[in-house]
């Protein structure tokens, strides 16, 4: 099957309302379609490697990765995102490999990875580089058997318009994901910053690409603005992956807890099925803290 179908052939169209959010349904139904689910909702946890980001990096004995791994095991988690910024930069295969072998012994899946990039500079050496990374990592991706990187659209560069730029961020993202399609890799835009920062400007990329090895990956703690679950519910129907935050941040007030039974309704309604990866960016031991907001989360999430 070739990677550049349209998604409008493979993914069925419906409308999906949260529940406890309000949705503008004239702006649902411009978007590309949800994408198809089993009926009902499903699932699994797992930690994103970010959470431990100051552990890996201190400059003292840093934690090694494995040991993240083995700490996502202990705390009873199905997954562990292995975030690339803490890896290997140009490893062998053979190390990845090795990554997939520990996480398999342990029970658990490689969730999924994360890559730091950013698509709207203009045609050049830059935009060559930035390509090159995410498609480097589709590679390390498919190593480690796994499925789906998260991305970011990239922010205006100066003397570019807004659209300019969305239509440089949405010609790179089709074509990293026609090849990760080669690897049976999904890549999944978040909302962060830039041109994602507003939930209307996501969905402007979103309905623009069409590869059928496309999604979102929702951030609960990126949006800021008055209606930060209303937003959220807009993009669940298209998300792939969900990245859970402690704290949201309403526009104009000071940051608050996570309603996280909020989030697994809004969540349910979409029938979201996959991972519910905790991104741990609080103060305080995230060896501790982290095992703490994972019984939290799936609790709420039960």
């Amino acid at each position: 099957m070739s990677s550049r179908l349209n998604r409008r052939d493979l993914i069925v169209s419906s409308a999906v309302v949260a529940a406890g959010a309000t949705i503008n349904r004239a702006r649902i139904s411009q978007a590309i379609e949800p994408i198809a689910r089993t009926a009902g909702s499903h699932f699994k946890f797992s930690l994103a490697a970010y959470s431990y980001r100051d552990l890996l990096q201190q400059k003292k004995e840093p934690l090694p990765i494995e040991t993240f791994i083995d700490d996502c095991a202990a705390f009873g988690l199905e997954g562990t995102e292995l975030t690339s910024y803490y890896l290997q930069q140009d490893g062998p295969p053979a190390y990845f490999r090795n990554l997939k072998r520990q996480a398999f012994l342990r029970g658990l899946d490689i969730s999924g990875t994360a890559v730091g990039n950013d698509f709207c500079h203009p045609p050049g050496a830059e935009r060559d580089r930035q390509l090159a990374l995410v498609k480097r990592w589709i590679e390390y991706a498919d190593q480690m058997d796994a499925p789906v990187i998260r991305i970011f659209s990239g922010s205006v560069k100066p003397g570019q318009t807004v659209e300019a730029a969305r239509q440089l961020a949405v010609d790179a993202i089709e074509e990293c994901c026609e090849y990760a399609g080669k690897f049976g890799v999904f890549l999944a835009l978040e909302n962060h910053g830039g041109l994602t920062t507003q939930v209307d400007g996501m969905l402007k990329i979103i309905r623009a690409v069409k590869s059928p090895w496309f999604g979102v990956n929702m951030d609960t703690g990126n949006f800021q603005s008055a209606d930060v679950y209303g937003d959220l519910a807009k993009i669940a129907p298209y998300s792939m992956n969900v990245q859970v935050k402690v704290k949201i941040h309403p526009v104009g007030k000071s940051p608050e807890k996570s309603d996280f039974k909020r989030l697994a309704t809004i969540l349910r309604a979409a029938g979201y099925r996959g991972y519910i990866v905790l991104e741990f960016e609080e103060t305080g031991d995230p060896r501790t803290e982290c095992r703490r907001y994972l019984d939290e989360i799936r609790t709420a999430f039960a």
